[in-house]
């Protein structure tokens, strides 16, 4: 199986993966609460509940740590004379918002007069809603099929909630998916910035940093009010962590936080790919939804539990629908893949580094100069982009606007740096990139383009001079026009 499909059928199977752990899931926060499970023999509320949830989670987190092989990947700090794992600072913020998703997500399904499906279309439309506004906010394009997905989201959440017969929506459920809400919209906005770069290790630090701190972190957040005890909300949490967990539904309790530590897993590699947001919703939403659908079935098989309502059927459809319209790129370029259709604009060329202020505008720079100078035709239109680019719009390095300069070569003062996206590589004739890495990164967001994606060098990868004195700089823009001279001139011009 080739490299290429083989990152299709990951993404596939985190879906799968996401679908296996959210039933089991859902449905366990249902039961109990609802007294559906033999030998509980009256509803057990969410904030009971929760803090059994969360010490299952803290039990089985480092079980998958050990086992996933993660822990290598944080970072440490001495204590005690020690070395041990320790988060960074946006990975610590990141895990409070976390905190609150694992917190919310569970108390969500233990409402009464809420059903799982519907409580199911209320989050993740507030997922949909939130994927493209982060994706805007870091100056990712927000194209047509995201306004309408948006539409369909909001039209799925007037349908939902003018069922008003079939549903209760209490204070306590408005405040939760509020919170719930909000900790999404905080945690893609740090992921932005301190993830989805597509460097292997960065990317992996975050994810083990964030994962063995959530739990930690939601324990703090449930134990401090329950020490307090002052006021219902927090008597119930006390109640959760002494006399319920003496009673027979403490079990199913501790396997909703196993579940979740698994479902922890697939949610945040499905995010922390390093494509916009608008590409891994659509398999959250999905995988979670039908997951939901699921879990109702099952609950009404075996304990006779109401099913949703027809109108919230069609609000999870909607919502479903929505979300292949937010995978419409995605779609269109496995059919070009599948069709072979050649590339429309033949006269694109387009370089590719990791942020797109030094070598791949240099190589623009040079490889416009070079087709003018040999001759080339006026029509060609030389781009560059990066495929980890953390600040969009930052301009050109200034060593390597001295280096150009001194080449005779015109420096692109405009230019600013931007990250790459599928619509970028389906509109190119080439795609020449400075590492192996970068290669398989554009392979992997835009399959269609991967066979017009190369190395620019087939012997070695180009270093990355940045941070470094400007005679790299100079050794960098050297070797790429020996390069555009040596095997670029001869295919393009």
């Amino acid at each position: 199986m080739d490299k290429k499909r083989t990152l299709s059928l990951g993404m596939l199977g985190l879906g799968i993966g996401y679908f296996l752990w959210y039933t089991p899931y859902s449905a366990l926060g249902k039961s109990i609460s609802g007294a559906l499970l033999p030998g509980i023999d009256e509803p057990v509320g969410g904030l009971v509940l929760l803090p059994a949830a969360v010490m299952g989670q803290v039990l089985a987190m480092p079980i998958f740590v050990y086992f996933g092989g993660w822990l290598r990947y944080s970072g440490r700090r001495e204590i005690a004379g020690r070395s041990v794992p320790f988060p960074s600072g946006h990975t610590a913020q990141s895990a409070f918002w976390m905190a609150l998703i694992v917190g919310t997500t569970t108390l969500n399904f233990t409402f009464p007069g809420a059903s799982i499906v519907f409580m199911l279309v209320l989050m993740r439309i507030t997922t949909l809603m939130t994927a493209p506004v982060v994706d805007l906010m870091r100056r990712r394009k927000i194209h047509w099929y995201s306004a309408a997905a948006l539409a369909l989201c909001m039209v799925s959440a007037v349908i939902a909630l003018a069922d008003i017969d079939n549903y209760t929506l209490t204070i306590g459920a408005l405040l939760s998916l509020g919170c719930y809400a909000l900790a999404y919209y905080q945690r893609f906005r740090i992921m932005s910035t301190w993830a989805k770069t597509g460097d292997l290790l960065r990317d992996r630090r975050y994810f083990i940093e964030e994962h063995m701190t959530t739990p930690l972190v939601l324990l703090l957040i449930v134990a401090v009010p329950a020490v307090i005890g002052q006021g219902t909300w927090m008597h119930e949490l006390r109640t959760g962590f002494t006399s319920f967990l003496l009673t027979p539904a403490v079990f199913p309790a501790l396997l909703i936080g196993v579940c979740y530590e698994g479902l922890f897993i697939m949610t945040s590699l499905i995010f922390i790919n390093r494509r916009e947001y608008t590409f891994g919703v659509p398999v959250h939403v999905c995988a979670s939804l039908l997951a939901g659908i699921t879990a109702s079935f099952v609950l009404n098989g075996a304990f006779d539990a109401p099913l949703p309502s027809a109108a919230q059927y069609l609000t999870a459809l909607m919502v479903v629908a929505a979300a292949f319209v937010l995978s419409w790129d995605t779609i269109k370029a496995r059919l070009a893949r599948r069709s072979g259709a050649p590339a429309k604009a033949p006269n694109q060329i387009l370089f590719v580094c990791g942020g797109n202020t030094s070598r791949s505008p240099m190589a623009a720079a040079i490889a416009r100069a070079e087709i003018a100078a040999n001759g080339g035709t006026p029509h060609w239109r030389i781009g560059s982009a990066g495929v980890s680019v953390s600040a969009p719009g930052t301009p050109i390095t200034p060593e390597a606007v001295t280096v150009l300069v001194e080449m005779g070569i015109d420096a692109p003062l405009d230019h600013r740096s931007r990250p790459l996206t599928p619509e970028m590589c389906a509109q190119t004739k080439k795609i020449y990139c400075m590492t192996r890495a970068q290669r398989d990164l554009v392979a992997e967001l835009a399959p269609a383009a991967a066979a017009r994606t190369m190395c620019i060098s087939r012997a070695a990868d180009v270093p990355d001079p940045s941070g470094q004195p400007l005679q790299a700089y100079r050794s960098c823009a050297t070797q790429v026009q020996t390069l555009i001279r040596r095997d670029l001139l001869k295919q393009e011009v």
